[in-house]
């Protein structure tokens, strides 16, 4: 019982600055989860995000679930979940119920553009950390500008190719190619 209230207090941490998004959340879960508690590896974080892109709902959130199953299985997974989203839907019951008479004042206008600028550095800073550990060799880069080609191309090509076909090929590459193993490299 311990442990599952470890997993949904560390999470609730986790889940009370939110801010941005999955990708936005991957130093802080990294800093707290791998680094502090050891309660996985950076590779494995990796993997869980790339899965969590993958299947429906938030990513950061998806990747508590993955974690919190890993540590405790099925009741480690639902106290993960829990503690995740246990202050982020106290704020938006919050913010939905006052948000409608201040949404048009310049100092909250004001204030999401500032946390908007600081969600942009979070999310640079998770994709400088992941392209250290996933561009390896030169097949990496080569999937790599493929891929970002693909997406930021999306709007002008005849047919966007959707993100979870993008990682699901990029899977499938990476086992004929024997990515990330010590013989493939």
């Amino acid at each position: 019982m311990k442990e599952l209230i470890e997993l949904y207090l560390a999470f609730l941490r986790i889940g009370a600055v939110n801010f941005g998004g999955g990708y936005a959340m991957l130093p802080l879960i990294e800093r707290d989860l791998v680094h502090k508690r050891g309660w996985t590896t950076t590779e494995d974080l990796t993997d869980y995000f790339a899965i969590g892109q993958c299947t429906p709902g938030i990513i950061a959130l998806n990747v508590s679930t993955f974690i919190g199953a890993k540590r405790k299985g099925i009741p480690g997974a639902i106290a993960a979940t829990t503690g995740f989203v246990t202050v982020p839907i106290t704020i938006i019951l919050i913010i939905a119920t006052c948000l409608q008479g201040f949404a048009d004042l310049p100092v909250v206008q004001n204030a999401f553009a500032g946390i908007r600028v600081c969600v942009c550095v979070l999310i640079l800073q998770a994709v400088l950390r992941l392209w250290k550990k996933s561009i390896v060799d030169k097949i990496s880069l080569a999937m790599y500008i493929v891929i970002f080609l693909l997406t930021a191309l999306s709007g002008v090509l005849p047919v966007a190719v959707p993100a979870a076909v993008l990682v699901v090929v990029s899977g499938i590459l990476g086992v004929l190619l024997g990515r990330g193993t010590p013989s493939g490299k």
